[in-house]
């Protein structure tokens, strides 16, 4: 089956968060069940440092409203793989700045709503005709109404539409966006179908890729139901989930095990495995002493990779910081909402033997705190799946989850069962359900009366990582997703 994979961050080319990795390791494990899949993102101008790419074709029109733009297509290779992937050149709207760099202004809808439909140009310049167009979040959610409007195909694509966070929904005024896009309400029936804002009527991306693509899916079956049935989890969208209800599902995101893999990850200074742990406390504590933590080397450390932003629970945390720094250190690398920034350089100024804090992206730092930590910190309020709590297991830290989404679905209690034969720890995480501080203090101590005993703490890093999340079953149900779309 021919594939188009369009996404606006690909790891490792451009990355930012969880999206990237999912739009790097689906496409991969489908091209080895034997699809043809084929990625689309745009070039952004950090592309033009880091991956040699062809210049493959060159000054291809692009009429947005009144806007008529010139694109280059690039075609380079996902690193270590066969899969192509197609950058997207155009100077004004995609190939300056950052990924995200007019955050919460009009120029950030523009760019992606510039890349979907300059996104139709890529079948007709590659000779690359897709059956299916598999679309990620609200960047590229105007894909399957751009496809409805152009009449070039005698038989049009089908579009999987998959939504990996509705707190992000590409929103800006009405009457503005659609002058941009050049359209009308009486262009396509949907256009018709109002969304209002605390300002007045907007114009909603990821609304108009529910109601036009073919199917609809989100990453964990739990999100799915929670969007379906519950309005603070649905983001205003539940009455459009539920009209679409029988294209719509949950597939469980997963991780590349050959990508994060403590017996061989490059950014960590000591390998380890679960047959082999000394590894595993020398990441500790070359850590500690690189970031000047001058504790004993027996406290344990908990981490954060997070996206700071009011869904991952950081004001827990900040709550929770007094009670454990008492036991142990904490690490918190993210950047996202300027309030949650200021609050952890704060903390961590009040506290500064105990607490580093990082406000930046570096995949290498996250890396090295994954594999140093004793727990990672995940208390969300919503979380659509989670690839951090996967992937601290992999490298033997223990989450510390809310019972929510995605969470709910890969973590599960951690128990101490003594018998008459064995003694014996089932589950994988620490489970709270009650969004509130001393819940989530309560799960964390459970952790740390595991952590204390050292033989029983040595089992709980086993069975985490033992635990499987690859990407195989899940790429396997979006390959007879995909035919059933189809079909």
């Amino acid at each position: 089956m021919k594939i188009l994979f369009v996404s606006a961050e690909v790891s490792p080319l451009a990355k930012v968060g969880g999206l990237g990795d999912v739009s790097s390791a689906l496409p991969k494990h489908l091209f080895y069940l034997g699809q043809d899949v084929r990625i689309v993102m745009p070039k952004y101008e950090m592309i033009d440092l880091r991956f040699s790419h062809t210049l493959i074709a060159k000054n291809i029109p692009v009429q947005i409203g009144k806007d008529r733009q010139y694109i280059n297509i690039y075609q380079t290779f996902l690193p270590k793989t066969e899969v192509i992937i197609y950058l997207i050149e155009n100077k004004k709207y995609l190939s300056q700045g950052e990924i995200y760099q007019h955050k919460g202004e009009f120029g950030e809808i523009q760019r992606f709503l510039f890349f979907s439909k300059a996104t139709l140009e890529v079948p007709w310049a590659t000779k690359f005709y897709p059956e299916i167009f598999h679309i990620q979040d609200w960047h590229t959610a105007l894909i399957p109404l751009f496809l409805k409007l152009d009449r070039r195909y005698v038989k049009k694509p089908k579009v999987l539409f998959t939504i990996h966070n509705l707190a992000m929904q590409g929103r800006w005024n009405w009457q503005e966006t659609m002058e941009f896009l050049g359209l009308k309400e009486s262009d396509y029936p949907t256009l018709s179908e109002a969304f209002y804002g605390p300002f007045g009527r907007d114009f909603n991306s990821i609304q108009q890729g529910i109601l036009v693509s073919d199917f609809i899916n989100t990453v964990s079956p739990s999100y799915a139901r929670e969007i379906l049935t519950k309005i603070y989890f649905s983001r205003g969208l539940m009455k459009y989930f539920q009209k679409r209800k029988e294209s719509f599902c949950g597939i469980l995101n997963g991780v590349d095990y050959n990508n994060f893999n403590p017996l061989t990850d490059p950014d960590i200074p000591y390998h380890y495995s679960i047959n082999s742990f000394s590894g595993k406390k020398k990441n500790k504590l070359y850590l500690k002493r690189k970031l000047d933590i001058k504790t004993d080397e027996n406290r344990p450390l908990f981490g954060v990779v997070s996206r700071l932003t009011f869904q991952k629970g950081i004001d827990l945390i900040l709550q929770t910081v007094p009670l454990i720094i008492q036991e142990g250190d904490i690490v918190i690398l993210g950047q996202g909402e300027e309030g949650i920034e200021q609050s952890l350089k704060k903390v961590a100024r009040k506290y500064q033997k105990n607490i580093r804090v990082f406000i930046k992206f570096d995949a290498s730092l996250a890396r090295k705190i994954y594999a140093a930590s004793d727990f990672f910190l995940m208390p969300s309020k919503f979380e659509p799946c989670g690839l951090g709590q996967l992937i601290a297991m992999r490298y033997g830290a223990c989450p510390v989850v809310r019972r929510v989404g995605g969470l709910r679905d890969t973590v599960r209690p951690l128990k101490f069962e003594k018998s008459f034969l064995a003694k014996k720890v089932r589950g994988n995480g620490l489970i709270f359900t009650e969004y509130d501080p001393n819940k989530f203090w309560k799960a964390i101590n459970y952790g740390l009366n595991l952590f204390r005993k050292k033989r029983i703490w040595r089992k709980v890093v086993v069975q985490l990582m033992k635990q499987n999340f690859s990407w195989e079953k899940s790429a396997k149900k979006y390959e007879n997703l995909y035919k059933k779309i189809v079909d």
